[in-house]
């Protein structure tokens, strides 16, 4: 009998597959990557035709030397990892390091993207070579990836600290983070009104609210408490008549299968998962887990991919389950599809549940708390994705009272549709409706009373993990598999921080992402990095040689980097001296980098291992006590301003403060980019200012 040796990536997935297979075949796992660059050197010869320099990665020699027996003893070797760039680059390794191609042994390429029976007995049926255009866009990607990380990073080591990195697609992510924190700095809230009249008919008892819409036929907004009190002045003892009354309808759609994107920004929202967890626990998921009754089972298919394809047995088996559980009317005739994006490689379906009938409770006993969360939220939106959308009824009510124009607006559910599955109810209850429907033109309304209310415009929200995902994936930097490992990374180097859910830049990030923009333009330029995303999707399809990109590259980068170290050679951020003595032994301190920005440390080290925090004066007196207002950061590296003598003082400001008080009312005044404005935001005063 044939023996067939299949290599897989992952130890959890042998145990799923070897279930499949008969007893002629032996799985093994390769632990993911066997050969990579070396880490004590760029790895790249540059001199002949930029060829890399591949190594068996430490640790792997017991691994390569356990399959190196089995392909012995098989007759034929099946490369099954995982269906993307980095599985296709993994096999082809694995065919170098045991010498794979010097074999008279048949080598196959298998991929599957579902680890189900079906699926990985199919693709023993549909063997392939290994596809080099998939390897070569995966070696370009690590290759320019090494360039700038090697040829930078020694950078920030020498004018910042030892540790730090520079990224392709990391420092673009930080420059995003960067320049939303710079929005958000610079904001100036602008004033505005709203204006609610309770109206109540006649022969009721529950009042109706009614929002200001405008004068006459014109919507407008009231900017202040001036115009507020100008509408109530026309409308007080006056009556309001009902002028139009419109019923409709308001159809919710359906979402999409998910995607990685979506995943992790569902799973944020509603599971209060990290990127980085999101993809561990999906990948348990996709390998399998132990479930009662049925063995060891995948759960989910393949969760690296951009695309909401699915596959038309999957389509079937989905839709049959919506008509047995909910009824025929609630299947969908049509799935809802994306809009057509050219950034979409579509080689994988969406992230969907391997089989239906495996629900959420049935699953439950088998999976930890959060696999079942994560499995829980796929299993809901895959199948909603199916079902058919959600209806409602709406009426809007339009009043006039003395020419201005007041609306009513409410709405009842119809038709459930996949909101019995994947819906907010507290989002989609009724509102009000019903007594609106009861109303008739040319009814009068009386006036119980107005609720005039002041507010501000917000300033751009802060970007969560989540939504710096959906700003990556919308700009084309990175792919799928990406997202999660540049978020990690950017947050280990504590070039950000977070709070709750929000992202912050820390001081050190202010300084990387200065140096990148300033000495780095290009490698910071998100167009750019979007643009090389497509480069090495051409290089996947086969469009562009993968050698082409980097001669195109390399050669601009090095001459960057060679005037970034001319340039940086008066830059001194480490070991600036300060105006502190160190009270052990009397030597100037000097300002260091440390994890959460600079602190003061004796420079007789390791003589002297005085340390102690940097607190920099921005030349501001304390608004509360007199006190100097110092540059101070929180446990995570977040700046903000605070007294010098906190905590018995108590003044602390998320924005700069200036030494100018408030001409209106007295109260301390902040720098918001060309602007200075009052810290009381009820205030609202504010000048320009050339100089801050």
């Amino acid at each position: 009998m044939a023996s067939n040796l299949v290599i897989v990536e992952s130890p959890a997935k042998v145990k799923t597959i070897k279930k499949f297979l008969g007893s002629s075949y032996t799985v093994d796992a390769s632990n993911g990557h066997v050969r990579d660059l070396p880490k004590s050197q760029l790895g790249i010869d540059v001199d002949h035709d930029y060829e890399p320099k591949y190594i068996t990665i430490r640790g792997k020699g017991d691994i390569l030397a356990k399959l190196r027996k089995e392909v012995k003893k098989a007759d034929r070797i099946y490369l099954a990892t995982d269906p993307d760039r980095e599985g296709e680059a993994i096999s082809w390794h694995l065919s170098k390091a045991l010498k794979l191609d010097q074999t008279d042994k048949k080598v196959c390429r298998i991929t599957f993207n579902e680890i189900t029976k079906n699926a990985v007995r199919e693709s023993l049926k549909h063997p392939r070579e290994i596809n080099m255009d998939l390897v070569d866009a995966q070696q370009t990607r690590r290759i320019l990836d090494r360039m700038v990380g090697y040829r930078i990073s020694p950078l920030l080591w020498a004018k910042v600290k030892r540790g730090l990195s520079a990224g392709r697609v990391q420092s673009v992510a930080l420059r995003m983070i960067c320049d939303r924190e710079a929005e958000i700095e610079a904001f100036v809230p602008e004033e505005y009104w709203t204006l609610e009249a309770a109206l109540l008919p006649e022969g009721s008892k529950k009042e109706l609210k009614a929002r200001y819409a405008g004068y006459g036929k014109e919507k407008a907004e009231l900017t202040g408490e001036a115009a507020c009190r100008q509408v109530i002045d026309a409308c007080e003892r006056k009556p309001f008549l009902v002028t139009e009354i419109r019923q409709g309808e308001r159809i919710r759609r359906a979402p999409l299968p998910f995607t990685t994107s979506t995943l992790q920004q569902e799973a944020s929202k509603v599971l209060n998962f990290s990127t980085q967890k999101t993809m561990r626990i999906a990948q348990q998921l996709y390998e399998g887990v132990e479930v009662k009754g049925r063995g060891t089972v995948a759960l989910i298919t393949y969760l690296r991919t951009d695309s909401t394809r699915v596959a038309e047995e999957a389509d079937h088996a989905v839709r049959a389950y919506i008509a047995s559980h909910f009824g025929e009317q609630y299947v969908a005739q049509t799935p809802v599809s994306a809009k057509e994006n050219k950034k979409i490689q579509d080689a994988h379906e969406a992230i969907r549940p391997v089989d239906m009938s495996l629900s959420p409770p049935e699953a439950k006993a088998s999976l930890s708390r959060d696999q079942f969360r994560l499995y829980q939220l796929i299993w809901r939106r895959f199948t909603a994705s199916r079902m058919r959308p959600a209806v409602f009824l709406t009426v809007s009510v339009k009043t006039d009272c003395a020419g201005h124009m007041f609306q009513l607006s409410g709405s009842t559910l119809k038709f459930s549709g996949f909101l019995d599955v994947y819906g907010d109810e507290q989002e989609e209850k009724e509102t009000g409706s019903a007594a609106l429907l009861s109303l008739k033109e040319g009814q009068e309304l009386k006036l119980c009373s107005f609720d005039p209310e002041q507010h501000f415009t917000q300033a751009p929200a802060h970007f969560t993990e989540a939504s710096l995902v959906k700003a990556m994936e919308e700009q084309g930097i990175g792919r799928p598999s990406t997202y999660a490992p540049t978020i990690t990374t950017i947050l280990a180097r504590r070039y950000v921080t977070k709070e709750q859910k929000n992202l912050f830049v820390t001081e050190l990030g202010e300084v990387v992402n200065r140096i990148m923009v300033e000495s780095f333009p290009e490698v910071v330029n998100p167009q750019f990095t979007a643009n090389m995303e497509r480069l090495l999707d051409s290089v996947g399809e086969g469009k562009i040689g993968w050698k082409t990109i980097l001669q195109n590259f390399y050669p601009d980068l090095d001459r960057a980097v060679q005037k970034a170290e001319k340039e940086l050679e008066s830059v001194t951020i480490e070991d600036e001296k300060s105006d502190e003595v160190c009270e052990l032994c009397g030597r100037t301190m000097v300002i260091k980098y440390g994890p959460h920005g600079k602190f003061l440390a004796c420079p007789g080290f390791p003589d002297c291992r005085n340390t102690k925090p940097y607190f920099e004066k921005i030349g501001v007196t304390c608004p509360s006590c007199g006190g100097e207002v110092v540059l101070k950061r929180t446990k995570k590296g977040r700046i903000y301003y605070g007294c010098v003598n906190n905590p018995e003082c108590g003044f602390m400001s998320w924005a700069r403060p200036v030494e100018e008080r408030c001409p209106k009312c007295g109260g301390y005044m902040v720098a918001r980019g060309n602007k200075i404005v009052c810290a009381n935001s009820a205030c609202g005063f504010r000048k320009a200012s050339k100089n801050i």
